[in-house]
């Protein structure tokens, strides 16, 4: 399943990246997250993996993060693995304006044969969830 979201924020895209990279913002833009704790390599650098908890819907999940593409002010990705399910997120940012960015997140869901019923059913709502953290994030970046 992929899911192709954008929005244009209304600052600079070094800003805006700076912002997003940085995991220790996270959880003012992303209020499902209830941390992030550093498993191995470098903070939010190419290869550094992670332990995220998140609640959703009063569901607490185990989300393990891996970085696997760093290239800013341009673009860096993501995978994201839970039980069931992976995601790989890549997230572009060009520059449309004099302190405007474009963010374009693509995100790709692979489901365990188990899992991939679900992913039918399930679409509208991912959707929906990612088009909502992007508006949190501009919201966030945009008083920053």
């Amino acid at each position: 399943m992929k899911i192709t979201s954008e929005i244009t924020i209304n600052r600079p895209r070094e800003r805006v990246v700076e912002l997003i990279t940085n995991s220790d913002y996270t959880p003012q833009w992303q209020p499902g997250v209830k941390s992030v704790e550093l498993l191995s390599g470098e903070k939010d650098q190419l290869g550094a993996r992670s332990r995220v908890i998140f609640e959703f819907r009063g569901l607490q999940l185990e989300i393990f993060e891996t970085v696997i593409t760093r290239s800013p002010p341009d673009r860096f990705a993501s995978a994201f693995e839970a039980r069931g399910v992976t995601n790989t997120v890549e997230n572009r940012f060009d520059e449309t304006g004099p302190g405007q960015t474009r963010w374009v997140m693509d995100s790709e869901f692979s489901f365990n044969r188990a899992m991939s019923v679900f992913a039918v059913l399930i679409r509208s709502v991912v959707a929906k969830q990612v088009a909502q953290s992007m508006q949190r994030f501009k919201s966030f970046a945009e008083s920053r």
